[in-house]
């Protein structure tokens, strides 16, 4: 179970498996979290199944949210790991209420550059993360961890 206590908080949703509160640091109004209720302090320490289940829930909540809040829009969004902001090392995933020109992340005014498909580099990666996942694919099928530490 969840250490922190949440009896500051206002509960949202709460079931079996997660819960979700009001951000107490929202950056929009209606900024919520869904949280599992057992400790996982990253994303891929936490399993399938309770990322499954927060994330069956997102469509009912957010719906909930956005009726709420009088968005039409959501960002979905987990920090996983201190180099992507993650500041509470207990897996959690924010629904962030959106209305149009918000003007919310700086990211968003930031300009993308187009992927070059025949870019060497660009196959190398792919490359590379498609032998991953196929040593992830092999480690979770054989539950070799041996065989999986060795090849990480």
């Amino acid at each position: 179970m969840i250490i922190v206590s949440f009896a500051t908080s206002f509960v949202l949703y709460e079931d079996d498996t997660c819960l979700c509160i009001l951000d107490t640091s929202p950056v929009s109004h209606g900024h919520s979290l869904i949280i599992p209720k057992s400790h996982f302090p990253s994303l891929d320490a936490t399993p399938p199944s309770v990322i499954a289940a927060m994330c069956s829930k997102v469509p009912f909540i957010s719906n909930a949210i956005m009726k709420a809040t009088g968005c039409n829009s959501f960002n979905l969004l987990i920090n996983n790991g201190a180099a992507a902001g993650q500041v509470i090392f207990h897996t959690h995933m924010h629904i962030i209420p959106r209305k149009a020109f918000d003007c919310l992340w700086n990211s968003e005014s930031l300009l993308r550059h187009p992927l070059n498909l025949d870019d060497e580099k660009v196959s190398q990666l792919a490359t590379s993360i498609q032998e991953q996942l196929m040593v992830s694919d092999i480690c979770q099928e054989s539950k070799n961890e041996d065989f999986c530490s060795s090849k990480s």
